[in-house]
């Protein structure tokens, strides 16, 4: 996870929508969302977006996890998710295995702490949004005990 993303010219949804379509447009944009807002209002320019900022007004609000989520999983999305607002260490692993993969932290936190932060947990029994992106095959693929050869006596 990048700590030290590279300054961003985001555009707020409203104003995404308001020059996509202008000659002279960004080829490529960099899109605030709103924590309360539906990621799919995005889907059908994904395209031309190359970088989504989502919100976390406070730290306990947990929208923009899930919000994360459905970029990836469900809508396929491969640019930057980058975490903006009161962002604080302990949320490093979550928001990773959610799908993001930038972090602006709020000041006052350390990118020290931070880095050991993403190093905490080294496996998940669920999956994570990196594997809920992947062909259903792959997603899933694991390895299986073999039946046994005769059914347990009841």
């Amino acid at each position: 996870m990048n700590l030290d993303p590279t300054p961003i010219e985001w555009l707020d949804l409203e104003d995404w929508r308001a020059r996509r379509d202008r000659p002279g447009a960004p080829r490529r944009a960099a899109v605030r969302l709103p924590n309360d807002a539906d990621p799919a209002l995005l889907a059908a320019d994904l395209a031309q977006v190359a970088a989504v900022g989502l919100q976390f007004p406070k730290w306990t609000d947990g929208r923009a996890y899930s919000q994360a989520w459905l970029l990836r999983a469900r809508l396929g999305f491969r640019g930057e998710i980058r975490a903006l607002g009161d962002v604080v260490v302990d949320m490093l692993p979550l928001l990773r295995r959610t799908g993001f993969d930038a972090a602006q932290l709020r000041p006052g936190q350390s990118a020290d702490a931070a880095r050991r932060a993403l190093g905490f947990f080294d496996g998940h029994y669920q999956a994570d949004a990196a594997a809920a992106a992947l062909p259903p095959a792959a997603a899933h693929a694991r390895r299986v005990a073999p039946a046994a050869a005769e059914p347990l006596a009841a």
